[in-house]
């Protein structure tokens, strides 16, 4: 067995990803947010799909534990495919420009962020408008997917800040992770772990929550466009303080003790 890659080894390949990412062209990044957006909802009709056929036969939490493993299908998709959600965008991006120190790259930095995100909703925006046709969803997937909005939408602010400051930390160390592992097989397994664990909390990662909202807003009159603005600002905020503060800002303080 190969040794496992040091700190430093893991934030260079991290700095070298982010320069990538940080010089892509604009029709790449468009197509890549857009992209992303569109996968990740075959992980949230995974869940509901998986859910409703099981909840019947085994009960609600069987049901919840098969469902999360069901979603953690979208988040491989997402790796194997090399696109990346918002929130994928904070851990190699920010240590290239960290290792810059460059302003113009922090401006590059800011725009890959809010066009990231804003395609990421465009993109499964879309597929999820083609899944509330009636009969495009097996029986029962849709009533579960509303009930996930519904839960989402009940959540006070406080627990809505708490939850998606635990899933921006969480898919930041995925990336962290990916940086750290040498095989596409490696890099499966930890993608779909992160996933499973991210449905199974739930926690509130910002584009997966208002994906989720925008089919309880489509497909019932218990959820409005309301709760969807409200999950859209609490979980990009905690997503950004999980995921700078508690992984990105450690790390790299980490592997600069270890250069001084």
């Amino acid at each position: 067995m190969s040794a496992a890659p040091t700190p430093e080894a893991i934030y260079e390949r991290a700095e070298e990803e982010g320069r990538r990412r940080l010089s892509m062209p604009l029709l790449e990044q468009i197509a890549t947010g857009f992209i992303a957006g569109v996968t990740i909802v075959f992980g949230i009709v995974a869940l509901g799909i998986t859910e409703a056929l099981v909840e019947p036969e085994l009960g609600h939490g069987i049901a919840a534990l098969a469902g999360a493993l069901a979603f953690g299908i979208g988040v491989v998709f997402l790796v194997v495919g090399r696109t990346e959600l918002f929130s994928e965008n904070f851990f190699d991006p920010v240590a290239a420009a960290l290792d810059a120190d460059d302003e113009p790259l922090w401006g590059r930095l800011a725009r890959l962020w809010t066009s990231t995100l804003g395609l990421n909703l465009v993109g499964g925006g879309v597929l999820v408008a083609l899944l509330t046709v009636e009969g495009a969803l097996p029986d029962g997937s849709s009533e579960t997917l509303v009930r996930v909005a519904e839960d989402i939408a009940a959540k006070s602010w406080e627990a809505t800040i708490v939850r998606s400051i635990l899933a921006g930390a969480l898919v930041t160390l995925l990336s962290y992770m990916l940086a750290a592992s040498g095989t596409v097989t490696a890099r499966i397994l930890v993608s779909f772990a992160v996933g499973f664990l991210l449905a199974l909390g739930p926690f509130d990662h910002v584009v997966v929550s208002v994906l989720h909202l925008l089919f309880g807003v489509w497909e019932s009159d218990t959820v409005g466009y309301a709760d969807t603005a409200q999950n859209l600002g609490l979980a990009t905020l905690g997503n950004v303080v999980g995921g700078l503060f508690l992984i990105t800002f450690t790390h790299s303080a980490q592997v600069r003790a270890s250069r001084s």
